[in-house]
């Protein structure tokens, strides 16, 4: 008994040595984040990620959304100034999907579906701006890290509590796993989206967009969702909308000191 709750604390003292030797911060906002994944390794997962999801998506051959998604995009990628990035550019031909993506290493996907909203160059600068944010600030690695960590704490404190009875191991590690989410990982994911809003801004600007703008989409997004079914805040990943808005105001006047009209 001594040496399995034993093991416990030695599992949990390791996790958190090594969460404290694995802190990096983000660019621009100086953020403390874990990050248990070297970037190579990041961007390689995020390229064989990028590769499978364009087997399966249809890529549009438009040339005037393609050149328009081209344009914008060189010019946000250009603004981060992560120059050993591979970055792509590619319009995906689906509707119905309202979304876009940019993977680890600079791996770039607009769905059609978004466009509508967008408006023009600086709508959709406002959307590549966000999404670029996500891989300048490595939150695809920070997120795996956290749930590295999560699972690691919630083995050896299983370890720790089973005291011989399994079902009682499984019922804390269920009940763990529950708060974490709730308490940690969610949290997490809407500071990582309120980041990456922040950022987006600030990249959108120094590419010569209004970040003004992006108040205009994201209402236009808030319209487009009315009416349907929405978790509450707190078990959310995202903000709810009227965070979200009053947030980009409130950074509208640090992203405009780096606007330069084009």
């Amino acid at each position: 008994m001594m040496r399995r709750n034993g093991l416990s604390v030695i599992g949990i003292a390791m996790v958190a040595a090594a969460t404290l030797a694995a802190c990096q911060t983000v660019p621009l906002t100086g953020r403390s984040q874990l990050q248990l994944l070297g970037e190579r390794q990041e961007v390689q997962l995020g390229l064989s990620a990028y590769r499978d999801t364009l087997k399966t998506e249809k890529i549009s051959a438009d040339p005037r959304l393609n050149d328009q998604v081209q344009r914008v995009g060189r010019r946000i990628a250009e603004a981060t100034g992560k120059g050993d990035y591979q970055w792509e550019f590619k319009v995906l031909e689906n509707d119905k999907t309202v979304n876009a993506f940019c993977l680890p290493g600079g791996k770039v996907a607009v769905y059609t579906g978004i466009l509508p909203l967008t408006h023009d160059d600086a709508g959709l600068a406002a959307v590549m701006g966000h999404e670029v944010a996500h891989a300048i600030a490595r939150h695809g690695g920070e997120r795996l890290s956290q749930q590295l960590a999560v699972e690691g704490l919630m083995a050896a404190a299983a370890v720790g509590l089973a005291e011989g009875d399994s079902r009682k191991a499984k019922l804390y590690a269920g009940l763990l796993g529950a708060g974490a989410a709730v308490g940690v990982l969610l949290p997490y994911s809407r500071l990582q989206e309120s980041e990456a809003d922040r950022l987006g801004l600030i990249f959108m600007a120094k590419a010569g967009y209004d970040p003004r703008a992006a108040v205009d989409f994201w209402r236009r997004m808030a319209d487009a969702g009315k009416g349907k079914a929405k978790p509450p805040e707190f078990l959310s990943t995202h903000p709810a909308d009227d965070t979200r808005i009053r947030q980009i105001e409130k950074w509208l006047p640090e992203a405009l000191s780096y606007y330069r009209p084009r």
